[in-house]
């Protein structure tokens, strides 16, 4: 649970507010990212704030969004570095904010090619991170950071994160970029019957089709709907029909 968070301005009560507020409104489409995260990275007074989605099909880090870092060194990350960095899968699997420190000490971490050839080329020092995900589904990263000049994070900025996290999370999933109407009429007829328990031969016997489309559509539908099994077909389509 979080706990009361005191150390903050005047000004950092309204930013938290107008985050809060904007995250609610449920008219930000696809641009979460680009109409919140500059204030996250006022409030949690940081200096470079990047974000990306996971591709589970490619099985990486892409569409990146960033703060006060070079593109070239995020190009060189998505290209290279993503591929050996010691403490993104780490971060990525705790579920909840957390220091990078939590998963890697700074001293080994400085002795990694990852932290001389890439961070400190936009002097990132300091850094927590959080990863949001919702029913099964991936949804984007906030990799926030400080330099070396400045102090380490603290307990209030994993709190300010904690308290954030539930807005951005369902910011995120109502995002659009899926949706039912990608589906065919029958791919959706599929997708619902997946949704209410049924199995390929009951939904052959249903739709009176053959069980080989039946498995042509739940393809489509699994890569329409960026599922990976049946489960989260049946969570897309709760989420998607409410």
């Amino acid at each position: 649970m979080v706990g009361p968070i005191y150390d903050m301005t005047s000004d950092e009560v309204r930013i938290f507010a107008n985050i809060v507020g904007s995250l609610s409104a449920q008219n930000l489409k696809d641009a979460v990212r680009e109409v919140v995260f500059p204030d996250i990275l006022t409030l949690l007074r940081a200096d470079v704030l990047a974000s990306f989605e996971w591709d589970k099909h490619s099985k990486s880090y892409c569409k990146p969004f960033m703060i006060n870092q070079a593109p070239e060194n995020v190009a060189r990350y998505q290209k290279w570095f993503q591929y050996r960095d010691p403490m993104t899968d780490k971060l990525r699997d705790l579920r909840r904010p957390a220091h990078v420190a939590e998963v890697i000490s700074k001293r080994e971490l400085n002795k990694t090619e990852f932290y001389n050839d890439f961070l400190a080329r936009d002097g990132m020092q300091h850094g927590v991170n959080l990863f949001m995900h919702r029913d099964g589904r991936e949804l984007a990263d906030l990799r926030v950071w400080r330099t070396k000049s400045r102090p380490d994070f603290g307990n209030r900025e994993l709190d300010l994160l904690a308290a954030l996290a539930p807005f951005v999370r369902r910011a995120l999933s109502i995002a659009p970029g899926v949706s039912l109407e990608q589906l065919t009429d029958r791919e959706r007829d599929v997708a619902l019957l997946v949704a209410r328990g049924c199995s390929d031969k009951d939904i052959a016997r249903v739709l009176n089709i053959g069980f080989a489309t039946v498995r042509t559509h739940l393809g489509n539908c699994l890569s329409k709907l960026e599922c990976s099994n049946r489960a989260e077909i049946a969570a897309q389509v709760a989420r998607l029909s409410n």
